[in-house]
Order: C-alpha cells, then structure tokens, then sequence
C-alpha cells in the first residue's frame, strides 16, 4: 500500500537512481500520474513535462482505439483501412479537446528535444496499459534514445504488452490479481486540473533552480 501519489513517487525514484542527472526527461500521465511524476523528476533533477494524448476511435466503435494523437502528432495502426477525410476530421475534434487541456493546464504545446534522450513515462498505475502503449508510439516519433515506462503498480499482462514497445518497465508491484489501482493507495483522492497545474509550475521552478 503507498500512502499517497507523491509516497508512491518518492519509492519509485529510488528504483530510477540510474536515470539521475542523466540527459532524460520524465514524462507524465494526466491526471493521476502527475504527482508521481513530480516526486520522481524532482528527486532526479529532470525536467517534468505532461503528454496530452488521446485515443482515435474506430467510425463504427469509437471505443476501439485505431490510433492516438496528441497536439503534434498522431499514429494510426498499420493494418487499419481508415479514409483520410475520417482522420482529418478525428484529429481536428480530439486536438481541439487537447488544446483545452493544455489551457487548462497552463503548458506549451511544444514538447522539448528528446531525440537521443532517455524518457521515462510515468502513471499512477496501469491495469490494461493501452494508454501507456499510445504515448509510447507517439513519443518514439522522436527518436528518444530509450523509453522506459515508471509505475508504482503494473498488471503483469499489461507489463508484458508494454515491454514490446518500451525498453524497459519499472515498477514496485507487479500483480496477477488487479481490480483497480486505487486499492493500492489509502489516499487516491482524484486530482483537480488547478493541482496539476500547480505541479507543472512547480517543476518547472525546481528544473530552473538545480
């Protein structure tokens, strides 16, 4: 059991050691994964920034996911026959979401150079890692050197699913039996878009003063 999100940070940082100083930036999963993200990023000294992803449905199942974008860039699945004008017009809606977010959230839009970087991603837990799996596609776009994915709890099959797109998994609990990820936490309080906001703020400050 961890305590809190910044509790499940600070113990997963200890498992990142490697990663410290290094040329790395840590990614995070909003909204959940942003605490973590802060605690390990500042234990690290790395630069803390939010990825704003969101899935493409299919045009007869909009819950199955064909693909993901996010303000930039997008990826659709190789052996799906999607027309144009139906993913043009996808993306144009899901960005226009995207970009409220990001208002919301008080970030740039524009993600720093990664190319040739090590990037950890980083949630508050996965229980199916579909997320995981299309922020992994989005982000090898540009070339990172490494891709490593930080959770304090991870299914086993998700992880297993994960490790064929990242480099590698880290993670404190690995489980066959997963109901939900706040079973894991005494306090899974939601977090507020004003609070992730905050952490961002923060981390930027903290990056500028190391």
């Amino acid at each position: 059991m961890f305590k809190d999100r910044t509790d499940a940070g600070n113990q997963l940082a200890v498992k990142l050691e490697h990663w410290k100083n290094k040329d790395c930036v840590v990614f995070s999963i909003p909204r959940g994964g942003v605490p973590v993200a802060f605690s390990i990023a500042n234990i690290l000294h790395l630069p803390l920034e939010i990825v704003l992803v969101k899935k493409i449905g299919h045009p007869e199942n909009k819950e199955y996911a064909i693909g993901a974008t996010n303000l930039s860039d997008y990826f659709i699945k190789e052996d799906e026959k999607i027309s144009n004008s139906y993913i043009e017009q996808e993306l144009d809606y899901i960005r226009k979401r995207l970009k409220e977010m990001s208002i919301k959230y008080a970030v740039h839009q524009k993600h720093p150079e990664i190319k040739g970087k090590s990037i950890i991603i980083v949630d508050d837990g996965i229980a199916t890692g579909k997320t995981i799996i299309q922020t992994i596609h989005l982000l090898k776009n540009k070339n990172p050197s490494e891709i490593i994915v930080a959770v304090p709890v991870c299914s086993k099959r998700a992880k297993n699913e994960i490790l064929e797109s990242a480099d590698k998994v880290v993670t404190l609990i690995e489980t066959n039996d997963f109901f939900a990820i706040g079973s894991f936490y005494e306090n899974f309080d939601q977090v507020s878009d004003e609070e992730v906001a905050q952490y961002l703020k923060r981390a930027e400050e903290c990056h500028h003063t190391i």
